[in-house]
């Protein structure tokens, strides 16, 4: 008579071939919670970014101050250059937002932070960053306004910064418009 093979039944196959998917898929998520800590990388690279353009722009707060004191720098000259300080402080927000931001989605989502800067999304991130570069647009354009001497460059500049602050709006209006859905 014919031998009886004896193995492993279906149901026992299936069991062990359930767990060793289940056991993959852990591994796989484990390693996959991991490597959200690469933003490590920019968030540190965006975080130093922003403490070095904060102490450029205090160091040239001092230096500007130090020649208006000594009347070596006119009116106009200071407004421009306190002007843009105030550009380069701007960015160095810019870069504080996106570090935080990158932080918060990536690392920690609860960070002890003000409801306006609470990201929870990349679009929330988006819009902040967005809300940001427009102002720092329009002190960057200032700027040039107080200190240019030819009106058509003026003007050039005047639409290319529109032209961008338009595209952002347009964009923002889109983000918004898709997280309202």
């Amino acid at each position: 008579m014919g031998e009886r093979v004896t193995g492993p039944t279906d149901t026992q196959t299936e069991a062990q071939t359930g767990a060793e998917d289940q056991q993959r898929a852990r591994v796989v998520a484990t390693f996959a919670g991991w490597t959200r800590y690469l933003v490590a990388a920019p968030i540190v690279g965006l975080f130093v970014a922003a403490v070095v353009l904060t102490i450029v722009a205090v160091v040239d707060v001092v230096k500007i101050t130090m020649e208006v004191a000594f009347h070596h720098m006119g009116l106009e000259k200071t407004v421009v250059s306190f002007i843009e300080v105030a550009d380069v402080f701007l960015l160095s927000v810019v870069l504080y937002i996106m570090a935080l931001g990158l932080y918060e989605l990536f690392i920690d989502s609860h960070l002890p932070l003000p409801d306006w800067l609470v990201i929870r999304s990349l679009e929330d991130l988006k819009e902040k960053l967005i809300g940001v570069v427009v102002v720092v647009l329009a002190i960057f354009f200032l700027g040039r306004v107080i200190e240019s001497e030819n009106p058509i460059e003026l003007l050039y500049m005047g639409v290319g910064i529109a032209a961008v602050i338009g595209a952002l709006a347009y964009f923002a209006s889109k983000v918004l418009l898709h997280k309202a859905e």
